[in-house]
């Protein structure tokens, strides 16, 4: 148990599954939130549960500030699509530099902790369409990541995993399951209440009830149009 990785962890089930994963291939677990001024908090609560319930070493949060940038619904005045019937290729809840950004961030604190090893749960089969979670983008990353650190240039490759990527959403609930993932302490939903109920019609939600129903399982959210 001396290898160590770092894992972005939002608070959803991508995610958890995530960093079950590299539980489960013997790393010591780090994890890494953002408290970018999203929409909601709850899901950096739903991050603190999970964090804890995986026991991993231990859990930054990082304060950005991305509502500077806005034009996302997810950080601006702009509302969150309930129906999947725009013909747009991206959605409005795309954030600008997202995964650029947290990868980045991600990739300086784990230099400074001698990780070399970053999971981060993007998917490009059920997926709201961003171009931050495709293949290109994650091994161009890697590139990038080895040429600008020290690290990478004193002979430390940086290697960023994606074990979630090509499966579908059925499939990434079944490996949780199967490795012992609390559905329950997640949230996918891009428009929560303040209680943290999710609001069951955005394309989070509506990928997140799809992936339960086609595994054959429950689903344990807590959803707005139930008590």
């Amino acid at each position: 148990m001396n290898k160590k990785a770092l894992v972005s962890l939002s608070g959803g089930l991508d995610s958890a599954t995530t960093l079950a994963i590299a539980r489960s291939q013997g790393y010591q677990v780090y994890a890494i939130s953002y408290n970018y001024e999203q929409r909601n908090s709850v899901e950096l609560t739903a991050a603190r549960k999970v964090a804890k319930s995986m026991n991993v070493e231990d859990h930054k949060i990082m304060n950005i500030d991305l509502s500077q940038i806005g034009g996302s619904a997810l950080t601006d005045d702009i509302p969150v699509p309930t129906d999947n019937s725009s013909e747009e290729e991206i959605p409005a809840t795309y954030v600008p530099g997202r995964n650029l950004i947290f990868l980045s961030l991600a990739l300086a604190w784990a230099e400074v902790n001698d990780i070399y090893d970053l999971f981060i749960g993007v998917n490009s089969l059920d997926y709201s369409g961003y171009p931050d979670c495709r293949p290109e983008f994650i091994k161009s990353f890697q590139k990038t990541a080895n040429l600008a650190t020290k690290a990478g240039v004193t002979g430390h490759d940086i290697t960023i995993h994606t074990p979630i990527i090509k499966l579908t959403k059925a499939e990434i609930i079944m490996k949780g399951v199967e490795l012992g993932v609390d559905y329950s302490k997640t949230i996918s939903c891009y428009n929560p209440d303040e209680q943290g109920r999710a609001c069951g019609v955005c394309d989070s939600c509506r990928l997140r009830k799809e992936g339960f129903r086609k595994a054959g399982m429950p689903d344990p959210t807590k959803y707005q149009d139930k008590e």
